[in-house]
């Protein structure tokens, strides 16, 4: 078989995962590769991403490593006999890696813990908002039609059968970006309002007064999966993602969302009776910013 040349992030974790499990350990990659009966280079590429591994070798080799978590363990053999290939596979031509591994990442997510500063979190967006977003010549988007799908597809995982609970702490000066008309701005502060309504759908708005732990942080998604320590944080830039997978950055990136959720506006809930938002909240906010458009 040979070596992948496209690697994806689920691959690439499942073989960073196994790498720390044997440094854990205090083992050689030919140490440990003997133990389990293959070659020091066919350690390496597994490590690396480069091949798969089968389940009982992936087995063998937890066990050499002295690890003892079932669900781990049982976590990462659905890591290794996932396919990979999802709804997103059809857009493998159009699309780069960075959209490829985000929607792969949502997809078994549990939960997404999502901060955006300058712009609405693109799960969501209305497709004007979207379009207006990939249209703007200097952000230099390409393959427009394609995008727009795609980020349209991407937020069908909201409203599926057992959908992931996503927690969102959007800075108030995304909502006062102008991408597009004063109608399509308008459509998408009442669509944030529409999403909240929700059960698994929770908005939080990051107020100028607040403190500047928002403006430190930059933009991130965290996605958790059933084992959390399996978590992802994806940092999006201009040149394209860098993916986060040691203990201690998801647990500081952890920490970070609860103080942004925490100085945060309280949480839109169109459910409470117009004199129960007698303070400032969210909600409030984007109709405050509704009312002045």
């Amino acid at each position: 078989m040979g070596l992948r040349t496209n690697i994806s992030e689920r691959q690439r974790r499942l073989g960073f995962e196994l790498k720390q499990l044997r440094e854990l350990a205090d083992l050689s990659s030919g140490e440990a590769a003997e133990r389990v009966g293959m070659s020091r280079g066919q350690l390496s590429h597994i490590e690396l991403g480069r091949t798969s591994v089968l389940t009982e070798r992936l087995v063998d080799l937890c066990q050499a490593y002295g690890c003892a978590d079932e669900p781990y363990i049982k976590a990462l053999i659905a890591m290794s006999e996932a396919s990979g290939k999802g709804w997103w596979t059809a857009y493998k031509k159009h699309l780069g890696s960075g959209a490829l591994n985000l929607a792969e990442l949502e997809d078994g997510a549990e939960s997404l813990r999502v901060h955006q500063s300058l712009f609405v979190p693109g799960l969501f967006q209305t497709a004007d908002y979207a379009r207006a977003i990939f249209s703007s010549p200097k952000l230099g988007f390409g393959n427009i039609e394609e995008a727009l799908m795609f980020r349209m597809e991407r937020q069908r995982i909201l409203t599926r059968q057992n959908p992931p609970s996503v927690h969102a702490v959007i800075h108030e000066a995304a909502l006062h970006m102008r991408f597009g008309s004063v109608q399509v701005v308008r459509e998408q502060l009442l669509r944030l309002i529409e999403l909240a309504r929700l059960p698994n759908v929770t908005i939080q708005i990051y107020p100028f007064s607040a403190q500047a732990y928002a403006a430190l942080s930059g933009n991130f998604v965290h996605a958790i999966p059933g084992t959390p320590r399996l978590g992802t944080v994806i940092l999006d830039h201009a040149t394209g993602s860098d993916y986060l997978r040691e203990q201690a950055q998801l647990q500081r990136y952890s920490a970070l969302f609860a103080r942004l959720a925490e100085n945060a506006l309280s949480p839109v809930d169109v459910s409470l009776a117009p004199e129960a938002h007698s303070v400032k909240d969210s909600l409030a906010l984007i109709q405050h910013l509704l009312y002045t458009l």
